[in-house]
């Protein structure tokens, strides 16, 4: 009988008792995304605060890149694509326009020696946070950097985006809802996950796709929510909570006093420049406004970098036009993502020497 391994598992009550307390404060204050980002801070308390190292095994890792990949891929529907085919100049315009200003500012950020391209590119990347912080490590990039930067990001955009919306816009509250998810466990649920999730790695084993473990689960739950052949589905919140915890916890136990030390420093120059990356994407929602007719609010919205569910709701709420600005968010969130592997090996090349963030 193999002996029990007693400061292993210590720690792991650790990390999790940490987690669940970090992920409840940061949902009780609003936060986005607060088991993804509890579970950071989980990892980084126990990482930075005790000698027995843990690490999350690879293949629990990449079935959490994969819920987080479907959890995504269930947004892309029926409505949206319908709508992308009628206002597809300025959803390409919008995604476009959104990734150049995100590599710009990128390249900015890594105008400090210690952050190299690709970590600079993907840490300012304008949507998709979650999948992003998926992807960092295995595309070359500091996952350290990039979660921080990323969520700070979203935090920045979602404490903006009411004040925007009120001082600009003025409009009327209480005009629609969002609908939240069904909190049961509903089979075709259930089984959309599965599918995506088993037949979405086997894909990416065999047809070799760069960084498959989120990409192949992504495009095969893209396949059977547009289908319909499960009807109208979603992922399980606690099996979507469940890949961003694996995600999170991996993520936050890679952290080192010395890398920690780096990303404070960071820190004020990353403000900057996310202030900057929304006040462009800002003014890109003008340009749009002003040449496809759409209403200012939501080309504003449409153009947000980050935070969907948020702009959703505020979309519903505040009259603003729901569908396209569903369109334009999950396409670019959608295009994001798909782009990240050809981002990366461009911008390899040129950090290869650099040292990480």
């Amino acid at each position: 009988m193999p002996a029990v391994n007693l400061p292993l598992i210590r720690g792991w009550v650790v990390v999790i008792v940490a987690s669940t307390l970090a992920t409840f404060l940061l949902d009780a204050v609003g936060l986005p995304s607060p088991v993804l980002f509890g579970t950071l801070l989980g990892g980084i308390a126990y990482a930075l605060t005790m000698a027995t190292p843990l690490a999350i095994p690879a293949r629990a890792f990449n079935v959490g890149q994969a819920l987080v990949g479907v959890t995504i891929g269930a947004m892309v529907n029926l409505p949206a694509l319908d709508r992308l085919g009628t206002e597809w100049p300025s959803v390409l315009a919008v995604t476009l326009g959104t990734v150049a200003i995100s590599v710009l500012a990128g390249r900015m950020l890594a105008f400090r020696r210690d952050v190299t391209a690709t970590t600079g590119a993907f840490a300012l990347i304008a949507g998709g946070a979650s999948g992003i912080t998926a992807l960092a490590r295995e595309l070359g990039a500091d996952e350290q950097v990039v979660t921080i930067v990323q969520y700070l990001r979203v935090l920045l955009v979602l404490l903006a985006m009411p004040l925007v919306t009120t001082v600009v816009f003025h409009p009327p509250t209480g005009r629609g809802v969002v609908e939240a998810g069904d909190p049961t466990w509903l089979p075709a649920d259930v089984l959309y996950t599965v599918a995506a999730v088993v037949l979405g790695l086997v894909a990416a084993r065999y047809a070799r796709i760069p960084a498959g473990s989120l990409l192949g689960p992504l495009l095969v739950a893209v396949g059977l929510s547009v289908s319909g052949v499960l009807g109208t589905v979603t992922v399980p919140s606690l099996l979507a909570n469940a890949g961003y915890a694996l995600i999170g916890v991996q993520v936050g136990l890679r952290f080192t006093r010395a890398s920690l030390r780096s990303v404070v420093r960071l820190l004020p120059w990353a403000v900057v420049l996310i202030l900057v990356v929304i006040a462009a994407c800002a003014a890109m929602g003008v340009f749009l406004s002003s040449v496809t007719g759409i209403d200012g609010l939501s080309a504003y919205l449409a153009t947000t970098p980050g935070g969907v569910y948020a702009v959703l709701a505020m979309a519903a709420d505040s009259g603003a036009d729901v569908t396209y600005v569903l369109a334009v968010q999950v396409i670019r969130v959608f295009v994001m993502l798909l782009a990240a592997p050809l981002l990366a090996r461009l911008l390899r090349p040129r950090s290869d020497g650099a040292p990480a963030g």
